[in-house]
């Protein structure tokens, strides 16, 4: 009778080789979830641009918005007509013009503004040291647009060689009247990076 229980005991134990295969299968099973999660985190994982990387590409953003071709024009006007007495002649003559300015951009404004009591000085006088008779000829009027146009730059950016005069603009109070009909009008505008690219006059009016 005892061997027959010692039988049927060994018989109803679980073989341990079922318990080994068990745990093999719990390992095989964790060690995928951590490759599977280390996987994810990788490719989910994307680096951060650097600071200076950032900056730049912020930077060189407005650079191509500002060199779009086909751009509205920026223009700046004065609040009020120059009105000047010119160099007398034979009897007294006064100007009045209404000047605008063609700049290179937007932000050309904000200078406009700042530089505006320096420029309507600096304007005035450059009017009053012209004479009718250098004024009686559009290729006249086009020389002192340009004269006012250098001088703008010059204000604005006094150390850049973007405000020198350029070399066929010429002050108006020195034109020769005579040779102006045999010479070609001075160029329109000024180099392409001055803030101040022409002036243009609204209205001209000698009396």
């Amino acid at each position: 009778m005892a061997d027959a229980k010692k039988a049927e005991a060994e018989s109803a134990a679980p073989p341990p080789k079922k318990k080994g295969k068990w745990m093999v299968f719990v390992l095989i099973g964790v060690a995928c979830l951590a490759l599977g999660g280390g996987a994810a985190f990788f490719l989910l994982k994307k680096p951060a641009p650097a600071a200076g990387e950032a900056t730049d590409a912020a930077a060189k953003e407005p650079a191509k918005k500002k060199a779009e071709p086909g751009a509205p024009p920026v223009f700046y006007k004065f609040d009020k007509a120059f009105t000047v007495k010119l160099q007398t002649e034979q009897q007294e003559a006064y100007l009045q013009a209404e000047v605008q300015l063609k700049l290179l951009d937007a932000q050309g404004l904000e200078l406009m503004k700042q530089f505006e009591p320096e420029l309507k000085h600096r304007i005035t006088l450059s009017l009053m040291n012209n004479k009718a008779s250098t004024l009686a000829t559009a290729t006249g009027v086009q020389r002192l647009a340009n004269e006012l146009r250098d001088i703008a730059n010059r204000v604005i950016d006094p150390a850049s060689e973007k405000a020198k005069p350029a070399a066929d603009t010429k002050p108006a109070g020195d034109a020769n009247p005579a040779a102006e009909a045999a010479t070609a009008p001075p160029a329109e505008a000024a180099d392409p990076g001055a803030p101040v690219q022409s002036v243009l006059f609204s209205s001209f009016i000698i009396q």
